[in-house]
């Protein structure tokens, strides 16, 4: 299947996602076509020589991400009529689920701009459109300008910096009443006192890029501590 770039977005960026992944589905989430890559170091160089520094985050399925898909997909009444705010969207996959599985209106936040390019790319090639998408979210006044009822946030906790970030604003979400969920498959700097465990997959993992072949990947509920 051939998808073509999207209007209004930067064709070069377009032309080089399109070029350099698959259109496949993750091995969890098998009801979402995504646009991958398989061999990450070659496309990360290739990715920083043509538009400079940053991690191709957009071009795999995080374990965590697909734990919290799976989720969204399996229980639908979690998302169904409501506002949604996917946290370091990636390439869209939990915003793309949360879509499918009924949610109001989904707004995915990313501060990279081939990811926003690979976010609208999947979206269009799942037949869905997503309400927008953000960038940096994670100070109180921009969390609230969203005013989702439900926030997800796939995979996010890898790096200590974006860690303390990311609890905070899930906090912030948790304090004006939204729900918070969380796919994370044990990495070092979940604050796991504030959150409380909802289920768990076993996650087949995305090559070299983690530490097994299956990984257990748990879906948590922010609770405050």
């Amino acid at each position: 299947m051939t998808t073509s770039a999207p209007a209004g977005h930067d064709r070069a960026a377009a032309a080089f996602i399109l070029a350099s992944t698959r259109l496949v589905s993750p091995p969890c989430v098998p009801e979402v076509r995504l646009h991958l890559a398989g061999e990450p170091f070659q496309l990360w160089r290739e990715t920083e020589r043509r538009f400079g520094p940053g991690l191709p985050f957009w071009a795999f399925a995080w374990t965590g991400g697909q734990a919290l898909a799976r989720y969204v997909l399996d229980h639908p009444g979690v998302v169904a009529g409501r506002r949604v705010l996917d946290l370091g969207s990636g390439g869209g996959l939990v915003a793309i689920a949360a879509a499918l599985a009924g949610a109001a209106a989904v707004v995915a936040s990313e501060v990279d701009p081939l990811a926003t390019v690979a976010i609208d790319l999947n979206a269009r090639a799942n037949g869905i459109a997503l309400a927008g998408v953000v960038g940096d979210v994670f100070d109180a006044d921009a969390i609230d300008a969203v005013d989702a009822d439900l926030v997800l946030a796939g995979d996010v906790f890898y790096e200590r910096a974006m860690a303390e970030r990311a609890a905070r604003c899930l906090e912030r979400a948790r304090s004006r009443g939204a729900t918070a969920l969380v796919g994370d498959p044990g990495r070092a700097y979940l604050p796991r006192d504030r959150f409380e465990p909802v289920a768990t997959y076993d996650v087949p993992a995305s090559g070299p890029l983690e530490d097994a072949d299956v990984k257990p990947a748990t879906v948590w509920r922010a609770t405050g501590g």
